[in-house]
């Protein structure tokens, strides 16, 4: 029987700009990239140079801590560069995109193979980072066997994509043997858990996984606060999960041996003049997504939600895990006595402006960030919006504090840095705590290692 469960602690961003369900069909950009930048802890060594072909499914590069974890490209072309920041840091792989050739990996039935095969399939195709783990918010490790498997079929982050649109949107065929497949790497649970006014019929009816709704504020949809209500992560213990589409890009592997990473996403925010969703794939250039449907020239591009996506350039491109590209104003001004002035286009979680009284008014809102850091002290404010049994607080100072011990009993292994988004943004303090909490992983990673 499914289970219901309530989230009673969080905040729902009101934000103008949701994307209408009106679908654009491809058009394929110039340029795609792969970002070594996307996965936290990887440290990449190149397999291939600057002006080299390649086909979609050519390893790029790969991890220098497991080299059977491969990077590959989404498309087929030419290197186009191997752009590098601070201290050499591999940041970007840009490919010219040239022609619609594939490397053969081969179709497979995965209810015939064992969870090893499996493995070995989606390690050489380059489909593995699609599966991440809990602890640390990283790339799973292949030697793991997990005790359960997440997938969150829901996305309560604002403006964020409605994925019951988009999965009756994808093959069904693919997605259905992307589920076998995941059955087959855990001897435990595979977890889908939807939204409670879910309307997607393809998610409802999926079998061979144990279905829970989920209802309330964000962050309802994100998955670490789903296994923390229905699986939750001991130390020694780990939980795997993935992205929805990234299930249906798995299943295309099996069914035809290619590596087609092909994704729908929602060009969304209120500065995009018709919000709506593209066909694209992953690390698309998004200049030919935005191209003539942006507002202003003053706007902050941003690869993933408001909360926790990543600042691009108007040319930038896609990230891997990304199924949003919001468009919001930047907020590079001073404003005089702001918190004087009544504040009804603004929009306020501590009731500081009378928007309170206005639930359904949606906002405008910039990237200001309406002042500068302060006293970092406890205010009892992190509690009303983090739906975890655990003191946000705490954890924050005993990381860093560098005190192992201390992250461990306040529960280092269930977070990342997305459940700490909202405390982020109503910080008092102009903290940025989810830089923290990526730290506080790191430092477990290296003492565990």
């Amino acid at each position: 029987m499914s289970k219901q469960i309530k989230i009673r602690k969080g905040l729902n961003i009101r934000l103008k700009g949701k994307p209408d369900k009106i679908l654009i069909p491809e058009e394929q950009p110039g340029r795609y990239a792969v970002k070594p930048v996307d996965f936290p802890g990887l440290f990449p060594k190149m397999c291939v140079k600057p002006g080299e072909e390649v086909k979609a499914g050519t390893c790029l590069f790969w991890d220098k801590k497991n080299e059977d974890i491969k990077f590959t490209a989404p498309v087929s072309g030419i290197v186009r560069d191997v752009v590098r920041g601070e201290r050499r840091r591999i940041l970007e792989v840009v490919i010219d995109a040239k022609g619609d050739d594939y490397e053969d990996f081969g179709k497979s039935d995965p209810e015939k193979m064992d969870a090893g095969d499996i493995k070995k399939k989606l390690l050489v195709s380059g489909m593995w980072p699609a599966v991440r783990q809990r602890p640390y918010h990283v790339v799973a490790n292949p030697e793991d066997t997990p005790k359960s498997i997440f997938i969150s079929g829901f996305d309560t982050a604002p403006i964020a994509a409605d994925l019951d649109y988009i999965i009756e949107l994808m093959p069904e065929e693919d997605y259905q043997t992307g589920i076998k497949v995941l059955r087959k790497l855990t001897e435990g649970k595979v977890f889908l858990n939807l939204a409670a006014n879910s309307s997607s019929s393809t998610l409802k009816k999926t079998p061979g996984v144990e279905i829970s709704y989920f209802s309330g504020p964000h962050p309802a949809g994100n998955v670490g606060i789903q296994i923390h209500h229905l699986d939750p992560v001991n130390k020694g213990e780990v939980v795997w999960y993935i992205n929805l589409q990234d299930i249906v890009s798995i299943g295309k592997l099996f069914n035809e041996g290619r590596y087609a990473p092909d994704k729908i996403v929602a060009l969304a925010g209120s500065e995009v003049e018709k919000p709506r969703y593209h066909r694209t794939r992953t690390g698309a250039c998004i200049d030919t997504i935005t191209k003539g449907n942006i507002l202003s020239d003053n706007v902050r591009y941003i690869s993933g939600n408001v909360l926790t996506g990543q600042k691009i350039a108007a040319d930038g491109f896609l990230g891997y895990y990304d199924s949003t590209i919001s468009v919001i104003p930047e907020g590079d001004y001073y404003e005089f006595f702001g918190w004087i002035t009544p504040g009804f286009k603004k929009f306020s979680f501590s009731r500081t402006f009378p928007t309170w009284l206005m639930p359904k008014k949606k906002y405008r809102l910039d990237t200001n960030m309406h002042g500068g850091e302060r006293a970092f002290v406890i205010t009892g404010e992190y509690e009303k919006v983090l739906p975890m049994d655990v003191y946000p607080m705490q954890l924050l100072k005993a990381i860093l504090i560098d005190d192992i011990d201390k992250m461990e009993q306040l529960g280092i292994y269930e977070v990342a840095e997305e459940d700490f988004a909202l405390c982020e943004y109503i910080c008092p303090s102009k903290i940025e705590i989810q830089s923290i909490i990526r730290k506080g992983l790191d430092e477990m990673i290296r003492e565990m290692s």
